[in-house]
């Protein structure tokens, strides 16, 4: 019950990623409130747990009017705001010269404003309960760049650049920031995003996803619920001297040199 007490907001929180860490969140003690544009799924989740443990907030992170609601919608609930996760993304396929403008705008602006917005708004109410822990969702994509996704990548690296500017600014008031990056980790999104290469190359999903994990040290991508423990941790008082960390959790990829990986 390492987050006993403890009240989260997590946006994104109905399915893949944010759906594994409210489950983690809920079993660790914490009181939750999980934020989404699509109410099915977020209804479907919080149907798992009691009224208590977890409530629903529909919204957009890319609007400033629907932040400020599901923030205050989160003090209601739990009477303040220990633990910020910025999970929600989105994430748009095609080279620069192929990317529709407007397709752009809108990965940066969930991926990227969506985050600040939520910062913005919750960092005064940390300040206030002494103190929180500000979790962000980034990706190995915005450390190293992967052929068809300038969106979501430059959004990915913009969000850890983000997260580390916040731990400064904010560390002298007990506000820890820190970043996580996980590799390919098997969502609803992921599959959506490969499944049209797969088609294109005329196989399916796992075959795609089984090439991904070739090269990668543990030789598989991961299960959404490996990056919840992961945030458990960073939530709790287990990682409290750290801030502006940089978390890479994708299997070992990081440290394999693609060149060396072709030819073995």
């Amino acid at each position: 019950m390492k987050l006993k007490g403890k009240t989260a907001l997590i946006t994104g929180g109905g399915t893949g990623i944010g759906a594994a860490i409210t489950e983690r969140f809920v079993a660790e003690g914490a009181r939750v409130c999980i934020t989404g544009r699509r109410k099915e799924k977020l209804d479907q989740e919080a149907s798992q747990f009691s009224r208590e443990s977890v409530i629903t907030c529909r919204g957009d992170v890319s609007k400033h009017d629907d932040v400020k609601r599901i923030v205050s919608t989160t003090v209601r609930f739990g009477g303040k705001i220990d633990i910020l996760v910025n999970n929600a993304a989105s994430d748009a396929i095609g080279r620069i010269t192929e990317l529709d403008p407007d397709d752009w705008r809108r990965v940066l602006e969930i991926n990227l404003t969506g985050p600040f917005l939520l910062m913005k708004e919750t960092i005064s109410i940390m300040i206030q309960n002494g103190g929180g822990s500000i979790i962000n969702i980034a990706s190995v994509g915005g450390l190293r760049c992967m052929p068809g996704a300038p969106a979501y990548g430059t959004s990915k690296a913009g969000l850890i650049f983000l997260t580390q500017q916040a731990a400064l600014e904010y560390g002298p008031s007990k506000i820890r920031c820190n970043v996580v990056c996980p590799g390919a980790t098997r969502t609803a999104m992921l599959e959506e995003a490969v499944s049209e290469l797969a088609k294109g190359m005329r196989t399916d999903v796992n075959e795609i996803l089984g090439r991904f994990a070739s090269h990668v040290p543990l030789r598989r991508v991961s299960d959404p619920r490996e990056m919840a423990g992961v945030c458990v941790f960073l939530a709790s008082d287990d990682s409290s001297f750290m801030t502006g960390a940089v978390l890479v959790v994708d299997g070992g990829a990081n440290i394999v040199d693609v060149a060396g990986a072709s030819i073995s």
